[in-house]
């Protein structure tokens, strides 16, 4: 065959090629490789870009910065903490529920009057508030209309007079300032509040509108993940058309790590480059060629020089007869001529040395072959791998695009079957339908905010009263006293500033229980919700609590898959629901419905399934068509190898030339020296030229049979490894191709998976409601109320200093019908007083006894008074 021939060449080559040409040989195969083999083997598996899931954008953003007044807010917190610093009493409130309140036992009644101590303290102390405080007013109105508690309309005079009234009026101002300030407090919360209502109905709105995002985004983000599954099957698909260069390719690759090198070992003993191969076996064409003419030569040549040396040597004998040669001076040079005549003549014989025609004609007929050819069919069976692979699976391929159809199908199929869209469509229509009820009812919330704004500004209108009061009977009274008058000669002005101070100290009394009533009964509400409802849902102790298992009832471990799916025993909490829809994850996970509608398990059912499993695990590739030497060549290349190259007699040719012409004539010196340039230096020029041509051909030929086995060890082990060995490779790589099909699959299932958990049917909106639920009810109802009952609060117990100080300082303000009369006491500095109709008069003896009418309050000072 060409191609085996074509081996025998470079085997040739590999004979007449030194050490110095080492490089040449390790360049050659990968020059002919990278003419006539391999190709790329492509990556096991690619990541399929599934895209993104269309997400939904939700308007809604569940946060609250209430701005300056927070810092009221906080104000109330730490005043709560301070009642109530207790940890929130998780166990308690279990127990409590799951005894449904009955049957609560001693001491745990104890924990609960120990958790709210300071709540009963402080709602006691306003109880107690509220029922002293109009006892004693009624108390106080009746002492007074008996001209006790400061009733008489009599001043004592007294030395720090000013003092007192400069005491009791700064006392009055502060109190009446920081009640002022209670009443900013207040009326901030309400307005605050009021505002905030108002405010509601963007979180209501957005809320909803979320939810229909929700609704309507949910169906469309399904049907992306079903319609995806067609990126994957064409994937699988497309692998399945190249399955051709895909697996074949990678088993090739993975055989020509041990074939080709096998190959290569071959080329690099036969020597590489098909130029230097041609241009080695044409030297032995040329040497065979120069062996052969110059046997030829040599063969002709010795009959013509043995018949002139026989000639000259019967001449040169008949010389030595002569008898001046016997006798004579010159005898003795004659006797040595004539000792050596024997030698005169040629002891080679070329005749018997064999012919080299038959080696010729081989290496002839090497190179009239198309070497080309027998280069590109060295590797061409190996490199059919692919093609063979393609035509072996080609029934497999047909199969497996029936199964993917069917599978896509199922998929279209199962997502029909679950009612997502008729749900949603309904859960829209039942958001429409409470939107539009919620609204109805938007026109009472804003007059029952009104109804309660109004009673909150007339509470606050109570206190503003007695603040006016406060206020114009510090200014009239301030404005209008004057230190020359007397008690019973004060001034219009400052009269109608004390009268304005009793008139506040009466409304304080008939307003002060009632104000406090309000703020006790808000307090004990407001501040037992702060603590027990709205610090534990903001760290979300609460959603422990009603996660807490059989808190509902015995036979119901878990309360919110109960409430939804009625099993209780799906471990599904509040708070996990709650965390993944705050993280915006899929309702799929966040609701755990794994557990009733398993996708993952379908698709791994489905998507890949027991019939497509068989059919990857049947696919099989036999490389056994695969031949590197036909048994045609192989007998070829043993032939060559035995052609006669490597048997020619080398020693034999080599002895003749080195045993022609050593005896040199010395008679007949014209004549011999004649002979020697005609015949003698031709024959040793072409006998030089037989002995370079033998030397060469025995140096290619001494180690051809070991070439030659060696070539075919090589081939024979990389036939054996693609018959025999390759099939655990074969077996690898369709495992892994199998596994590369199968996991675009599982890249879509796991995709899928996280989806799901992720970006589908996002249930962001849930926890906005909760959020938004929260901000409601805490921060704008509860911290408001709180603000409010802390401001109003302060006013009441502020109004209790406030009436002490203007009952004290009204005395110094108003008209009085009486004062002190004193004598007039010489050098001591007194002077006498009498009191005539209210009217003082200064003189020597007074109109009447003022110790018989006013016996307590008109009494002179004694001395140690003033």
């Amino acid at each position: 065959m060409l191609w085996t021939r074509w081996l025998v060449l470079l085997l040739c080559w590999g004979a007449t090629s030194g050490e110095p040409q080492a490089h040449e040989r390790d360049a050659a195969p990968s020059e002919v490789q990278s003419d006539y083999r391999r190709q790329p083997s492509l990556p096991r598996a690619e990541p399929l870009d599934f895209g993104f899931v269309p997400a939904a954008v939700y308007d809604t953003h569940a946060y609250y910065e209430p701005g300056a007044i927070s810092i009221l807010f906080h104000m109330v917190h730490a005043f709560l903490y301070v009642v109530q610093p207790n940890t929130f009493p998780e166990d308690l409130i279990v127990k409590v529920i799951q005894q449904n309140m009955g049957g609560i036992k001693l001491e745990e009644w104890r924990k609960w009057i120990y958790y709210e101590a300071g709540f009963l303290i402080c709602a006691t102390i306003g109880i107690l508030f509220v029922v002293l405080t109009p006892i004693i007013g009624m108390c106080f109105c009746v002492c007074r209309c008996c001209e006790n508690c400061g009733g008489e309309m009599h001043q004592r005079q007294r030395k720090n007079a000013d003092c007192q009234r400069g005491f009791y009026t700064a006392s009055l101002i502060v109190t009446t300032v920081f009640i002022t300030v209670g009443v900013l407090i207040a009326y901030a919360a309400n307005h605050n509040m009021s505002n905030q209502i108002k405010s509601t109905r963007r979180f209501i709105n957005t809320n909803i509108r979320d939810l229909k995002t929700f609704a309507n985004n949910t169906p469309a983000q399904i049907e992306y993940l079903t319609t995806q599954y067609t990126s994957a099957k064409n994937k699988v698909l497309s692998d399945l058309d190249n399955i051709g260069p895909l697996l074949g390719g990678r088993i090739h690759s993975q055989l020509e790590k041990e074939v080709v090198p096998s190959l290569d070992t071959a080329l690099r003993m036969a020597g590489g480059k098909v130029e230097n191969a041609i241009k080695a076996m044409r030297e032995t064409k040329e040497a065979l060629e120069n062996i052969s003419s110059s046997l030829e030569v040599l063969q002709e040549g010795t009959g013509k020089l043995q018949a002139s040396l026989s000639t000259e040597r019967a001449s040169l004998s008949n010389t030595l007869s002569d008898p001046a040669c016997t006798n004579g001076a010159v005898s003795h040079t004659c006797n040595t001529i004539r000792s050596t005549l024997s030698k005169l003549g040629i002891s080679a014989d070329f005749s018997r040395l064999p012919d080299v025609s038959h080696a010729l004609a081989n290496v002839n007929t090497v190179l009239r072959t198309d070497l080309s050819n027998i280069v590109q069919k060295g590797y061409s069976s190996f490199n059919d791998t692919p093609k063979l692979v393609k035509e072996q699976t080609r029934n497999i391929v047909s199969a497996v695009k029936g199964i993917l159809d069917k599978i896509g199908t199922e998929i279209i199929s199962f997502s029909k079957m679950i009612p997502v869209e008729s749900s949603l469509a309904n859960f829209t229509v039942f958001i429409n339908t409470g939107q539009k009820k919620i609204e109805s009812y938007y026109p009472q919330i804003d007059q029952m905010d009104f109804y309660r704004w109004i009673g909150c500004v007339a509470m606050l209108c109570m206190v503003v009263l007695v603040l006016a009061f406060n206020i114009l009977g510090l200014l009239c009274g301030t404005c209008g006293y004057d230190k020359q008058a007397t008690p019973t000669t004060r001034g219009c002005l400052s009269n109608t500033g004390g009268n304005l101070l009793m008139a506040g100290v009466g409304f304080s009394f008939i307003f002060v229980w009632v104000l406090m009533g309000v703020v006790s009964t808000l307090f004990v509400v407001g501040g037992n919700v702060e603590k027990l409802m709205c610090e534990p849902l903001a760290n979300r102790q609460l959603f422990k609590i009603i996660d807490t298992p059989f808190l509902v009832h015995p036979a119901k471990k878990n309360f919110l898959p109960a409430l939804l799916f009625q099993n209780s025993n799906i471990d599904l909490t509040l708070g996990s629901m709650y965390r993944e829809c705050h993280d915006n994850n899929g309702l799929y996970h966040a609701l755990q419905l794994e557990t009733m509608f398993n996708i993952n398990s379908f698709l791994n059912r489905t998507v890949y399934n027991k019939d497509l499993a068989k059919l990857f695990e049947s696919v099989q590739v036999d490389l056994q068509g695969i031949t590197l030497l036909e048994p045609a060549g192989r007998d070829n290349l043993i032939n060559f190898a035995n052609s006669g190259i490597g048997q020619i007699d080398y020693d034999a040719y080599l002895d003749e030339p080195r045993g022609a012409l050593e005896n040199a004539l010395k008679g007949h010196a014209s004549s011999i020296r004649q002979i020697h340039r005609e015949l003698v230096v031709a024959m040793e020029q072409t006998m030089s030229t037989l002995s370079q041509s033998i030397k060469l051909l025995q140096r290619m030929s001494s180690d051809l049979p070991v070439k030659v086995t060696n070539i075919l060890s090589a081939i024979d082990a990389a036939e054996y490894l693609i018959i025999h060995n390759a099939s655990h490779v074969v077996k690898q790589e369709t495992k892994g191709y199998s596994q590369a099909l199968v996991g675009y699959f599982k890249q879509y299932t796991k995709w899928v998976k996280n989806s799901l958990s992720e970006e589908v049917a996002q249930c962001k909106p849930i926890s906005n409601i909760v959020d938004s639920m929260e901000i409601v009810a805490c921060s704008f109802i509860i911290d408001s109320v709180n603000t409010f009952w802390f401001g109003l609060g302060g006013c009441c117990i502020l109004l209790i200093p406030s009436i002490i100080f203007s009952v004290k300082l009204a005395k110094y303000y108003r008209r009085m019908d009486t004062e002190d009369v004193f004598e007039d006491m010489g050098n001591t500095g007194y002077h006498g007083e009498q009191v005539c109709n209210g009217n003082l008069t200064v003189d020597s003896s007074p109109c009447y006894d003022t110790l018989t009418r006013f016996p307590r309050a008109s009494a002179p000072p004694s001395y140690h008074d003033w």
